[in-house]
């Protein structure tokens, strides 16, 4: 066999291995099955717990397959501009990763979401991947520690469109900042990850505005819960949930598993946090091939019926589901457009996706 042979062959097992790697094993959430509020917070607290901590020092190492964007370039949340133009891009193993900076475009560094003065700037929080992003160093130097908020009036404003300034959200009025809405799904799923990994592990933290130890306080869990229906999980955050855990062994639930969110603060209560947003669904990957994850958000907890139409309109597949977040298979499918029709409680949603 040709060397050059031996090495595409072994990078493809290599690639392989790692993607095997990537997915949770089987049964990984069912300590957590049919549980709600405070146990099921317990149960899921107990499944992710023991990740492999990481050197604050690698992180700069990890973003590259974690948080990278068209194949080198640093996936910034802090810059990016979905469907638009940035203005401007980083790219991994060029220029210094942060120094000294005095306006944006100058440098990135390590952002933790969830700022490192709120658990006393210690492990194994300081370098958790799943609140961790490469931003660029001056929004990151803006954002300081405040907490997330919405803000009708900004003080100040990104290239990107992400502000700082007084709150506006009911029940805070203090300064904030306020991600773009494209990514405000990513960051509630991430301060909810928060109050889940770090669950009674939690003593002493000097918390913020935001939070209490690692649980969001009221109004902040209202803002949350909102973000998290509006912005539902991106196949960019499903690609880092993978990313990371080949790196530290664990998971972020609420990617996996969006309606852990509602299961957890509001179905134990039995009061609701917020009004619906309007049904609609999500479907990914977009083209499929194996498999497509139907993310639902508006639809109440109840059952819902999803169909699979074929562009002529002939039923092909029928199945049903009280969960948020739905797997459907479609290896048996052949390749061409196919339509996802979601029923539950007088709502309906549709969605296209190929394969």
């Amino acid at each position: 066999m040709k060397p050059g042979i031996t090495t595409v062959v072994f990078f493809v097992f290599s690639l392989l291995g790692k993607m095997a790697d990537a997915q949770p094993p089987a049964g990984y959430y069912d300590p957590a099955s049919g549980l709600t509020g405070k146990a099921l917070q317990q149960a899921l607290h107990n499944i992710i717990k023991s990740h492999t901590v990481v050197p604050y020092s690698d992180l700069y190492k990890y973003f590259r397959t974690t948080d990278v964007k068209n194949d080198s370039v640093v996936w910034d949340m802090y810059s990016d501009r979905p469907g638009g133009v940035a203005a401007y891009l980083y790219v991994y193993g060029k220029g210094q990763e942060c120094g000294n900076y005095n306006s944006e475009a100058d440098c990135y560094n390590r952002e933790h979401s969830f700022p490192k003065s709120w658990f006393g700037d210690a492990a194994p929080m300081e370098s958790d991947l799943f609140h961790l992003y490469p931003t660029d160093g001056y929004v990151n130097n803006r954002r300081a520690n405040y907490p997330f908020g919405e803000i009708k009036s900004p003080a100040w404003v990104s290239t990107n469109g992400s502000k700082v300034g007084p709150c506006s959200f009911p029940g805070y009025s203090g300064v904030v900042f306020e991600p773009i809405d494209a990514y405000k799904g990513d960051f509630a799923r991430t301060m909810l990850y928060m109050a889940v990994r770090y669950m009674g592990e939690d003593t002493g933290w000097p918390g913020s505005e935001m939070v209490t130890g690692a649980e969001p306080k009221a109004w902040a869990l209202r803002m949350l819960m909102e973000w998290h229906r509006k912005d539902s999980v991106s196949s960019k955050e499903t690609s880092r949930n993978n990313a990371v855990y080949v790196v530290q062994k664990n998971r972020n639930p609420f990617i996996d598993h969006p309606e852990f969110a509602e299961k957890i603060w509001e179905e134990a209560s039995g009061v609701r946090i917020i009004a619906k947003a309007d049904p609609n669904i999500q479907v990914y990957p977009n083209p499929a091939t194996d498999y497509v994850q139907v993310n639902l958000t508006g639809f109440p907890m109840e059952k819902t019926i999803i169909m699979v139409y074929s562009i002529t309109g002939t039923l092909l597949e029928r199945a049903e589901s009280t969960s948020h977040a739905v797997r459907l298979s479609v290896a048996h499918l052949s390749r061409g457009a196919y339509l996802i029709k979601v029923n539950c409680g007088g709502q309906s949603a549709n969605s296209i996706f190929c394969k």
